[in-house]
């Protein structure tokens, strides 16, 4: 440090080795172990411990089960004699020859000719056997016995082929099991029947077969090219396959480093894992809860733990009426009324007692469905976003250390200098303000209440996770007509409980999602409270997960009283109680302005207003919803649906901007390549349609008043 010359001591080069043995051992040991493990002379059960002690046990269930076994192939084998032996008496392939040539009648007395010398035969083959064996038996005793042992050994022999090999007819088995946990060949066969794996390919056992939470657990790795996204989406046919009810059956991609895309993780539950008394959310136990923590949201079918991250995202609940909605929107919440720091903003439009307790700790709280309050809570939505935009900038006064980047950090979300509090907008059966017909005028343009909320819920969507804002929306089927479909892109966790068909499914959880395997119309009238859950951030399960199958935690009336009073009394130790649970029923402030700049409402247009030309009217009348669902319309269909002439259809769409394409989609027959429109084109034309509307009709009011 001083700059003073110090002399170090000596500098050794060596280099690090793993194995302790080296040293110990002579080197022609290392070479006869390292032959050892690479000789294929070697069986694999001889090469290390645990394979031995797998082979081991292997052995002991083999010659436990060796006698049941052997009785089986002893009966199989004399079920197959005799059905041989009744062919040749028969004379069977003669018969089936004659009825084939439709001369049954004709060779009667030739077919009755034939079968007596085969009876003759077996008549004096038995005869000849009883007195055989009474011979032996006065002669030799009861070795006979033995002779006895070899016939069955022979019979067993025979009887080991399976059902479908020559010789023998499949026929109607018994009930199918899980035979799979102790014999691995039935799993292999259940792959092959689900046309998961070819006949000729096999799996790859990766961990063995164990009981685990109910159920048994394996991981197999499938053959080369095989993709364990199509297992997932085929999870169905492989349930059928191993006879069980698909809600048994979970299977899972194996990500990250210890797997690959074809390595599969498959657990099967004993009994309906979702028939069992709800479980009690475990927020009662806790005196608190962090915000920042993911929320106790439920268990999967294995009984695991899953939570819900809500900071820095937004969640959407979608179901039918009386499947639990409300339920999972309060399980939600309450990990956000448990922490003293968090502002709540209610809208109940609904108008029942669900959520009524929330009073008590709410910044904001309304309960109703009439007009007053939809214009209520597009006031509230206004004075969010000015408060979101104030955010952003007082954030780019911070330094890096209290804001690192341009998002609010658990630090600054509880210091009450800077009045950026994690903020939660709870909303129920939020498509009654989003239909609302309410005429309200933004800018001197006239709108409806619902569309300018859906503007401003979009807005907040987008842009206002970052600064602490969180949204968790709750309504049934949200479709292109009740929620806009920008709206529901950009929230990032979705729930989805039990609806109609998959359409309304891959509303709530996103497109194409049931052919990945994940639809909520196969769930169970009687799975209250089971959704598929698309988390926006990383689960119990991992963070590469899609979407599992998730039971919602129980929490009565009762039970969420008691956390909204819990969370009450916290906000008073802490200081942080306000608005309308301290009896402050101040007005929002508002900064309509404001609002109007950052969403830019003025580009807002129903596109059911604007008049189209045919045949796009046609086609978007036709497509309806599914213009915003679907990727792909193939122009057959389009030709068959709106019974045109499809050269002369082609001309007029390539007119107003819409040129086909050619995909490949799936048919009967397979995929084929069709030639079709792209909804996303269709989308485009629309808009630009009812954006030269909108110009025209500025353009005719500015003449009219000069």
């Amino acid at each position: 440090m001083t700059g003073e010359m110090v002399p170090a001591g000596p500098v050794f080069e060596g280099e690090l080795v793993d194995d302790q043995t080296d040293a110990t051992q002579p080197p022609h040991v290392h070479r006869v172990a390292g032959w050892w493990q690479r000789s294929r002379f070697v069986p694999a059960a001889l090469k290390s411990r645990q394979a031995l002690g797998y082979a081991a046990k292997d052995g002991l269930v083999w010659l436990a089960r060796s006698p049941f076994r052997l009785v089986r192939a002893t009966f199989r084998g004399l079920v197959v004699a005799v059905r041989g032996w009744r062919r040749w008496v028969r004379v069977q392939d003669y018969r089936e020859a004659a009825e084939q040539s439709e001369k049954l009648a004709d060779k009667f007395a030739e077919i009755r000719g034939l079968t007596l010398f085969p009876w003759k035969v077996t008549g004096a083959v038995a005869a000849v056997f009883l007195v055989s064996l009474a011979i032996l038996d006065l002669v030799y005793g009861h070795r006979v016995l033995w002779i006895a042992g070899v016939v069955s050994v022979a019979l067993a022999i025979l009887g080991r082929q399976k059902d479908g090999n020559p010789g023998r007819k499949a026929a109607l088995a018994g009930p199918r099991s899980l035979a799979w946990t102790m014999d691995p060949q039935i799993l292999v066969d259940a792959f092959r029947d689900a046309k998961l794996i070819g006949k000729d390919e096999s799996l790859r056992l990766v961990e063995r077969a164990k009981h685990q939470g109910g159920g048994w657990a394996v991981t197999v790795d499938l053959p080369a090219t095989r993709k364990a996204a199509d297992v997932v989406k085929h999870r169905e046919d492989l349930a059928s396959a191993l006879a069980v009810d698909e809600i048994q059956l979970s299977v899972e991609r194996v990500r990250g480093n210890g797997g690959h895309a074809g390595r599969v993780a498959m657990w099967v539950a004993d009994e309906d894992p979702y028939a069992k008394p709800p479980i009690r959310t475990p927020l009662l136990a806790v005196e608190r809860w962090d915000a920042w923590r993911p929320v106790p949201f439920g268990a999967d079918a294995r009984g695991r733990r899953i939570t819900l991250p809500l900071v820095w995202t937004s969640l959407l609940i979608g179901a039918l009426p009386r499947q639990g909605k409300t339920m999972a929107e309060r399980l939600a919440a309450a990990g956000l009324i448990l922490d003293p720091y968090v502002r709540l903003y209610v809208a109940d439009f609904k108008n029942g007692k669900d959520w009524k307790a929330a009073e008590k700790v709410a910044h904001r709280f309304m309960a109703g469905d009439d007009a007053e309050h939809v214009l209520a809570f597009l006031d509230w939505l206004v004075e969010l976003i000015a408060d979101v935009q104030n955010r952003y900038r007082r954030m780019q006064d911070l330094d890096d250390v209290t804001c690192p980047e341009s998002k609010v950090t658990p630090d600054m979300s509880r210091d009450r200098s800077l009045g950026m509090p994690i903020t939660a907008l709870i909303v129920d059966e939020v498509h009654i303000a989003l239909e609302d017909r309410t005429p309200v005028e933004v800018q001197g343009k006239k709108l409806t209440a619902g569309e300018y909320i859906g503007e401003l819920l979009t807005w907040l969507a987008k842009k206002a996770p970052a600064a602490g804002i969180i949204l968790v929306l709750a309504t049934q089927r949200p479709d292109s007509k009740t929620i806009p479909t920008k709206l529901r892109a950009v929230l990032g966790s979705r729930f989805a409980l039990r609806v109609m068909d998959f359409r309304d499914s891959n509303i709530i959880l996103g497109e194409q999602m049931n052919t990945r395997g994940y639809d909520s119309s196969r769930l169970l009238p009687s799975h209250r409270g089971v959704g598929i859950l698309r988390p926006d951030g990383e689960t119990q399960v991992g963070a590469d997960v899609l979407a599992l199958t998730v039971r919602t935690y129980y929490m009565p009336n009762e039970d969420w009283r008691a956390i909204c009073e819990r969370g009450r009394a916290l906000r008073e130790a802490e200081g942080t109680l306000s608005g309308h649970a301290a009896g402050q029923d101040v007005p929002p402030m508002l900064d309509r302005t404001a609002a109007v700049q950052a969403i830019g409402t003025g580009t807002v247009a129903s596109l059911a207003e604007v008049e189209l030309p045919d045949p796009l009217a046609s086609v978007v009348d036709y497509l309806g919803d599914d213009l915003n669902e679907r990727d792909f319309v193939p122009t057959a269909e389009l030709v068959e649906a709106l019974e045109v002439e499809a050269t002369a259809f082609g001309v007029d769409m390539g007119e107003l901007g819409c040129r086909p394409t050619r995909q490949y989609v799936p048919t009967d027959e397979g995929t084929r390549r069709v030639r079709g429109y792209l909804t996303a084109d269709l989308r485009a034309a629309v808009e630009r349609i009812a954006a030269d509307d909108e110009i025209g009709t500025s353009s005719e009011a500015d003449g009219t008043r000069q």
